[in-house]
């Protein structure tokens, strides 16, 4: 499957709402995709099949030297074939250039999305009891620290 990842630009915004509308039960709009594009410390990326067609995307909110991943999500015909580790690794790259840590939520019960973090080296920090709806479900908090030597 071919892809390249991809600055979010405003013409991805509506597929990428389409997309958040069937994979999250509280999904972002399109107003807060299109305030993440003017938001200095947000950084949204896109896997572009070339033809226009968003097959997945991912958010980051950067804060100093933290880095808080807001949400990867992929086309259900696009899962399993590594759309989410490319855009899960363009953060990861980025993170151990540039941040102290990255962090995340996901559901206790996404056990595919909890393999692929894990994969790539975040661990459990924390829990947040109830932190979803629809259905009500706790957060596993993870994350992954970089190490950087001293200047």
């Amino acid at each position: 499957m071919y892809y390249e990842i991809v600055p979010m630009d405003r013409s991805h915004i509506d597929q990428i709402a389409a997309l958040e509308r069937e994979c999250f039960s509280t999904p972002w709009s399109e107003t807060m995709l299109s305030d993440a594009l003017f938001d200095p410390q947000a950084s949204f990326i896109v896997a572009d099949d070339g033809e226009g067609n968003i097959l997945g995307y991912a958010g980051l909110h950067v804060v100093l030297d933290e880095g808080y991943i807001d949400n990867i999500a992929v086309h259900p015909d696009a899962r399993r074939h590594g759309v989410a580790s490319a855009l899960l690794d363009v953060y990861c790259c980025f993170g151990a250039a540039n941040l102290a840590f990255l962090t995340l939520e996901v559901r206790v019960s996404n056990t595919a999305a909890i393999g692929l973090y894990e994969k790539y080296g975040f661990h459990q920090a924390g829990l947040r009891p109830g932190y979803y709806q629809n259905p009500r479900e706790d957060a596993l908090i993870m994350t992954r620290e970089f190490e950087h030597e001293a200047d």
